[in-house]
């Protein structure tokens, strides 16, 4: 990982005018070294992540950060990461400088340790508290402000990651499931009804979803499987439920016909020929969710649904971490912990005297 360091001048300031001096919000230090955007126009070479999301604007920054945040996404241009990655990274120090404008910090946080560190802890308890954020939305805007400084040079923060519930990722019942697998099969859209399935008939993250390719999908009498490229341009295939194989398989009989199928190797592309976006699939599973009568189904409820669903019917842990594309054993377990309500369930087994 490249490291992006602090103009000389700050850099053998000393540490007693650094402990004296307050972060004024609105004056950040000088922006940090590297390529700039030229222009608005979108360049194989922009030091731009990839495009927002639609419908949302970025958090406001003055002046004086903007170029910060500026020199940070044109080092994350020139990082190996995810283009999933490298946007949430960059809208989630963007949050963090608007945030830190306003912060009542002593010491500059962007140039001294200390103030960073506090800054940094000050930040996760606003979003805890504050914002109402969970835990692994809080874990992920930390990581993302580790990379904003290391890149700085100035290092990783010392502020310790917020523990996760220990109870077992939200799934579906079976009546729940039941409804789920209805509605999908009710979407008029073949498109929809093979994006809505993989993530639990195939364990897939959102992401990994939409990064699928047509070449990605063998569809054989032999050995029907699904290429997926997880995080860290991780490889594994899952062989092709039958239900999701028939599903992709419509939507393949039907894609041609769709605007940029002749020239797009993604397997999911929208009405304008483009690859489909997160926003776009989560936006697919949520209407499969309204029709269905659920609230708050995700694709990560149903990759966790599809989790504990085989681990509850005696999966191998090692097998379904490899389904998961998990690189250990630890990840897995949590589909095997208790969930919230399983302790009450078991006192119901305690007899009564009659």
């Amino acid at each position: 990982m490249s490291s992006l360091r602090i103009p000389a001048t700050l850099r053998h300031e000393t540490s007693e005018n650094k402990a004296s001096r307050k972060y004024t919000p609105g004056v950040a230090s000088e922006q940090l070294p590297g390529r700039q955007p030229t222009g608005t126009g979108r360049q194989n070479t922009a030091p731009v992540p990839a495009p927002r999301r639609r419908g949302r604007l970025p958090a406001p920054l003055p002046g004086r950060l903007e170029p910060v945040h500026a020199a940070y996404a044109a080092a994350l241009a020139q990082a190996t990461m995810s283009v999933e990655t490298r946007r949430t990274y960059a809208s989630k120090v963007r949050q963090y400088l608007a945030w830190l404008d306003t912060a009542d910090v002593a010491g500059d946080p962007l140039t001294d340790a200390d103030s960073r560190d506090r800054a940094v802890r000050a930040w996760r308890n606003h979003l805890l508290t504050v914002a109402e954020q969970a835990p692994a939305t809080v874990n992920t805007a930390l990581a993302a402000v580790d990379d904003f400084y290391t890149r700085r040079g100035l290092g990783q923060a010392a502020a310790e990651r917020t523990r996760r519930p220990t109870t077992a990722p939200r799934t579906l019942d079976r009546r729940a499931l039941l409804r789920w697998l209805r509605a999908v099969e009710a979407l008029p859209s073949t498109r929809d009804r093979a994006l809505a399935s993989i993530p639990f008939y195939a364990g897939a993250r959102i992401a990994e979803t939409i990064r699928l390719d047509t070449g990605d999908v063998h569809i054989s009498a032999r050995k029907p499987a699904l290429r997926i490229h997880g995080n860290r341009d991780r490889l594994r295939e899952i062989p092709l439920h039958p239900r999701l194989r028939t599903y992709i398989q419509q939507w393949l009989a039907e894609r041609p016909r769709w605007p940029g199928a002749d020239v797009r190797p993604a397997l999911f592309i929208n009405r304008r020929g483009e690859r489909l976006t997160v926003r776009g699939a989560r936006d697919v599973i949520a209407r499969a969710a309204q029709a269905a009568g659920l609230s708050e189904v995700t694709a990560d409820v149903l990759r966790s649904t599809f989790a504990a669903t085989l681990a509850r019917g005696g999966t191998d842990p090692v097998v379904l971490a490899d389904l998961l594309g998990n690189s250990g054993l630890d990840t897995t377990r949590r589909y095997t912990k208790p969930a919230a309500d399983d302790p009450a369930k078991a006192l119901h087994l305690l007899p009564v005297n009659r």
